[in-house]
């Protein structure tokens, strides 16, 4: 299946739940609100998904002077690769993370964490970037992306809806349906709708970080670095969970939200045990670009 039509199909399954909020909310009205609203979400998704992706991470850009090291890694594997190097930020979180924003190899940027950068070898650390890279490379950052934008928007549809409901808001019993019907189906759109949101990230999300994977393997020439990478990243990131809205996890290399976090059961990224397996089971011809 082309990105474009993964794009295709996420961007309609969640234009859809817009739609499905707002007419709890409001009705007919909020229907067309809602309507309005997936246009300039799906636009301000394609154009601005990478500010606001960094933006929500609190990722800070810095420049080759403020981190020579980090910039240098970066515009070798850019090279190796075959791309532009990308813009380089940093978030200031001690948890180990990293992540790929950006409509396209023209406008995208890597954040890592103050963390990676001081438990990680340099190796792995180069391991991790490549992944990051690979994002950008096979162009589906876009997904991710757009998808945090929007999933957020259900994030606070469903938010008033629930509150609509408890204090008798939405629609009105001239609607189809009596007063009470219309509350409880705004309280039951308040719960399914993101939970929805979280499962159609989720399908495309992992056989995506399957695919970085490999190619981030290939653009260094091994696999072992990434693997030992995603098993210290794993484990620090069990002990003490970033802060970030559950919208973004999927964008990270591993999940920020674990560490006993319900929102672990519906999470966007494969197992690290089955991704470490993969990586250790690549052999010379499948590093071969």
């Amino acid at each position: 299946m082309s990105n474009m039509f993964k794009t295709f199909i996420l961007l309609a399954g969640l234009t859809a739940l817009l739609l499905l909020i707002g007419q709890a909310l409001a009705g007919r009205q909020g229907l067309y609100l809602a309507l309005f609203m997936a246009l300039i979400m799906n636009f301000v998704g394609y154009w601005f998904s990478d500010k606001i992706a960094l933006a929500m991470s609190g990722a800070q850009a810095v420049s080759q002077d403020q981190a020579p090291d980090l910039h240098q890694m970066v515009e070798r594997l850019s090279v190796q690769a075959g791309l532009p190097k990308p813009r380089v930020y940093v978030i200031p979180q001690d948890t180990p993370n990293a992540f790929a924003t950006g409509r396209n190899p023209e406008h995208a940027a890597v954040a890592v964490t103050e963390g990676i950068l001081r438990i990680l070898k340099p190796q792995e650390l180069e391991g991790v970037l490549a992944h990051e890279l690979a994002h950008i490379k096979n162009r589906d950052i876009l997904i991710s992306s757009v998808a945090a934008v929007i999933a957020g928007a259900i994030s606070h549809l469903a938010m008033m809806a629930q509150w609509g409901a408890m204090f008798g808001m939405g629609r009105s019993d001239d609607d189809e349906g009596g007063g009470g019907g219309n509350m409880i189906g705004a309280l039951l759109m308040a719960i399914v709708a993101p939970m929805a949101a979280m499962l159609i990230q989720m399908a495309i999300s992992r056989g995506r970080e399957y695919v970085a994977d490999a190619t981030g393997a290939k653009i260094i020439g091994a696999g072992r670095p990434l693997a030992n990478a995603l098993l210290k990243l794993e484990e620090y990131n069990k002990q003490i969970p970033m802060q970030v809205n559950p919208a973004t996890a999927q964008m990270y290399i591993v999940n920020p939200l674990s560490g006993g976090s319900v929102m672990r059961l519906f999470s966007t990224h494969p197992p690290i045990e089955e991704r470490v397996a993969r990586l250790m089971a690549m052999r010379p011809g499948d590093l071969m670009r």
